[in-house]
């Protein structure tokens, strides 16, 4: 199979990539990136622990083709922390007890930093849907759900702060 030549800016550096055009997202981030933040899990896109934000949204990036994301922007579980400074949801995780075992972690990560980007003060409810696509095993969610709020809080205060 030929492979295709796509242009990708990952975590903010731009990658431009030979790719199989039947490599999955997962993969190429993995293997021919080194990011390894983002797990492979289910393979089915039902666990959630491989979630990627792609151009603004999360995608699971066990059922994305690579292909697919040439132009795109693509931010990794590696891509949230600036300058050496955790992302408030990375600090809520910490903060919380938001893990466990650690699996689902970085998928649970990335999406509840575009979960906060699309609804900065959401309930307890919107956390728990908007968290549904990102199964974890260990925790129950409680603590999850927690770190989430702490976020929440932390880049309400940042965002006042700022004004």
């Amino acid at each position: 199979m030929a492979k295709k030549l796509i242009h990708v800016t990952v975590n903010g550096q731009s990658h431009e990539v030979a790719v199989e055009p039947r490599l999955l997202l997962i993969h190429f981030l993995r293997e021919q990136l080194n990011l390894t933040g983002a797990h492979i899990g289910c393979e089915t896109s039902h666990c959630g622990a491989c979630t990627v934000d792609l151009d603004g949204q999360s995608v699971k990036s066990c059922t994305h083709l690579a292909v697919q994301c040439d132009g795109s922007s693509i931010t990794t579980v590696e891509g949230l922390a600036q300058n050496g400074v955790l992302h408030a949801v990375q600090e809520g995780f910490y903060q919380e007890h938001g893990l466990q075992c650690g699996f689902c972690t970085p998928g649970m990560l990335v999406r509840a930093q575009r979960l906060l980007q699309e609804n900065p003060n959401p309930t307890e409810d919107e956390i728990r849907q908007g968290m549904s696509g990102n199964l974890c095993r260990c925790t129950g969610y409680q603590n999850i759900v927690k770190a989430v709020q702490y976020a929440a809080k932390k880049l309400s205060q940042a965002a006042a702060a700022a004004a």
